[in-house]
């Protein structure tokens, strides 16, 4: 019994961490249509720029990722404008810009090897190794300092769309760009700031990854299938969705893996997403 509440324990806070990665993709992919497939790679440089900032100013790992995030939101605003200059005004964005992001991936993956070699980094604070014990369940804090900023990102980022003008109107720009224009609105401008705040909560969640494990430039690969998998399942462009349905893929990962081993992990929480979706296509939070 112990074991299986530590697992689902583990699984909460795995599924918070997932939820960091995949907020940002919620935005872009989810209520802009943009297939940002390049997503894990922009949330690997924030880990690496983590560790510079860490290594090189001693910087706290979470600080780091806040100082980036400005940063990010500003490389988010200029690949949104090569991206709309290149395909999306000429109406190719379906095939041509998935490709456009498969080069981005590709691209910064070898100039981080390039930088950093294919050797693993890490970072170490004093709470890294700490952990708390609440009765035979332990939370380590590696694990629980990347779920309460996971959680306190989302909830900033769902007050911002759903309080100010301009987090209204990136939530309409997905629904009704006519409606948007008649509002005074540019939705091309919107878009673009949309896409910057999604990019900008990757050097965030870089910083979170950088703390769970030592990283290496093409560890991303890994959680291409599973940040698409969360905004599906989620309901596309529900931030609420998006925590649940992270939450939901990691416990079942962290039973499986627990249980039966973590080469299962990934296999049995991906035909949990199948059958899932045959039940409800929309996902759970969708309309």
């Amino acid at each position: 019994m112990d074991l299986f509440l530590n697992a689902i324990a583990a699984g909460v806070l795995l599924g918070g961490f997932y939820a960091a990665m995949t907020i940002g993709l919620t935005i872009s992919f989810g209520q802009l249509d943009i297939v940002n497939i390049a997503h894990p790679s922009f949330i690997v440089l924030g880990s690496f720029c983590t560790f510079v900032l860490h290594e090189h100013a001693g910087l706290d790992p979470i600080a780091a990722g806040f100082l980036l995030a400005p940063v990010f939101f500003c490389i988010g605003i200029g690949v949104y404008s090569v991206y709309y200059t290149s395909f999306e005004r000429r109406g190719d964005e379906s095939l041509r810009g998935l490709a456009f992001f498969f080069g981005i991936m590709f691209i910064m993956e070898v100039l981080l090897i390039m930088t950093f070699g294919v050797d693993y980094r890490l970072v170490e604070t004093w709470y890294i190794g700490e952990s708390i014990h609440i009765g035979p369940v332990g939370l380590p804090f590696r694990m629980l300092a990347p779920f309460c900023v996971s959680l306190v990102m989302a909830g900033g980022l769902y007050l911002y769309l759903s309080r100010t003008f301009t987090g209204r109107a990136i939530l309409a720009v997905a629904q009704d760009r006519l409606a948007l224009q008649l509002m005074g609105a540019d939705p091309v401008l919107t878009k673009q700031i949309a896409f910057g705040i999604g990019l900008a909560t990757t050097a965030i969640a870089g910083s979170l990854l950088i703390m769970l494990g030592p990283v290496e430039p093409s560890v991303g690969r890994l959680y291409i299938g599973r940040v698409f998998a969360i905004v599906v399942l989620g309901g596309m462009g529900s931030i609420g969705g998006t925590i649940v349905a992270a939450m939901i893929l990691g416990v079942v990962e962290s039973i499986v893996a627990t249980f039966y081993g973590p080469s299962w992990a990934p296999a049995v929480a991906f035909g949990f997403l199948l059958v899932t979706l045959a039940v409800r296509p929309a996902g759970l939070f969708g309309r």
